[in-house]
């Protein structure tokens, strides 16, 4: 069985990151930081003029309709770019309204996100919660109540898919943020760079979208998004590790030819190697819509957090001094790991869930 990506998904990748290289990196990132804009418009609009807004849009609601596996490289390039720009959350919005939305829920936006109109963000977090815990947020005659926090890219967004209690667990609801009963604000973050809000909903109108199963589905889609942007990051972070320990002299030697460099340069590798792995085969079920999509999505998303712990972390300390200043661009991938680390739920759950399904597996093919 081959997980490899496609040869269309291998030339966006290509192509993403020659943009990417040229628009994005830890110098823009940077520059965002001292800005009060949520993200940067001006890269957003090349973005959308790049046709990635548009990438999995069926060609009748004016996009290119192409597959799971240009998502992915999308998500793993602004992932290892630190790009100021609310794409995945676009994107992933985007797998909502195609996996459970109705057709004119979908005739409606899906439109106006491919012409880069509307920024859409999902809003799940209530605090400690788990994302398969019911959420306190209710949906009733066409009007929801209830506090989102924190929501990725919420300060710069237009449209909310929200998680809304159900008799069958969570489920989901549109809400346009424009509309009254919406109000949101700032919430402090260590990312600098991909900034997060508190959502709160009072009353304002909403229309369900789809049921509790496509919740559960989309969320296994959503995993495998964020493995591919977490891998971006853990192997910029170790790229730049990589090219330091060949640079740095210490005692009239580059530090990468001592052993314990070496070995925590290694054990990196092979880190993300294995994430690598995982995403891969995260992606191909995702895809092809296999039966194993629980069982590879969480152990995509298991596995580039582990990596993305461990490079970011030792990506710090390799460095030395240097390493813990403001001025190094090693922050940026210590911060940004923080927050993906939780931004759809923590390590253990989905450890948990992939020991749930591979339980399952077991059970079935007794």
């Amino acid at each position: 069985m081959n997980f490899d990506l496609s040869d269309d998904a291998k030339t966006l990748r290509d192509a993403a990151r020659k943009f990417l290289d040229a628009k994005a990196g830890p110098a823009v990132a940077r520059a965002q930081m001292g800005r009060e804009a949520p993200f940067d418009s001006a890269l957003w609009a090349e973005v959308v003029g790049q046709g990635w807004t548009a990438l999995r849009i069926p060609e009748a609601h004016g996009g290119i309709g192409l597959g799971a596996d240009e998502v992915c490289v999308l998500a793993e390039e602004v992932g290892r770019s630190l790009a100021p720009v609310p794409l995945t959350s676009t994107l992933a919005a985007t797998e909502a309204l195609l996996l459970a939305g109705t057709e004119a829920q979908r005739a409606a936006w899906l439109p106006r996100i491919a012409a880069g109109e509307v920024v859409a963000v999902i809003a799940w977090s209530e605090g400690a919660k788990a994302i398969s815990a019911m959420p306190a947020t209710v949906l009733a005659a066409g009007t929801v109540r209830g506090v989102k926090s924190p929501v990725p890219d919420l300060m710069g967004a237009h449209l909310a898919i929200v998680t809304v209690a159900s008799a069958d667990g969570p489920a989901m609801a549109l809400v346009d943020l424009a509309g009254p009963g919406v109000s949101r604000a700032d919430v402090e973050s260590l990312d600098l760079v991909r900034r997060s809000g508190t959502l709160t909903l009072d009353g304002a109108a909403a229309e369900p979208l789809g049921t509790a199963a496509d919740w559960a589905k989309l969320c296994d889609r959503l995993a495998v998004i964020a493995a591919f942007e977490t891998l971006g990051s853990a192997r910029a972070a170790m790229d730049m590790t990589v090219a330091y320990a060949k640079d740095r002299t210490a005692f009239g030697l580059r530090i990468g030819r001592y052993q314990g460099v070496k070995h925590k340069l290694a054990d990196m590798y092979i880190k993300v190697t294995l994430a690598e792995a995982h995403a891969l085969h995260g992606a191909w079920a995702f895809g092809s819509d296999a039966p194993e999509l629980s069982q590879a999505a969480a152990a995509a998303r298991v596995s580039s957090l582990e990596a993305m712990n461990y490079v970011a972390e030792e990506a710090v300390q390799l460095h030395g001094g240097i390493g813990f200043t403001w001025e190094h661009d090693c922050q940026f991938y210590y911060r940004r790991n923080r927050t993906l680390q939780f931004a759809l739920g923590s390590r253990a759950h989905w450890a948990d869930r992939l020991v749930r399904a591979l339980e399952r597996r077991n059970r079935q093919a007794a």
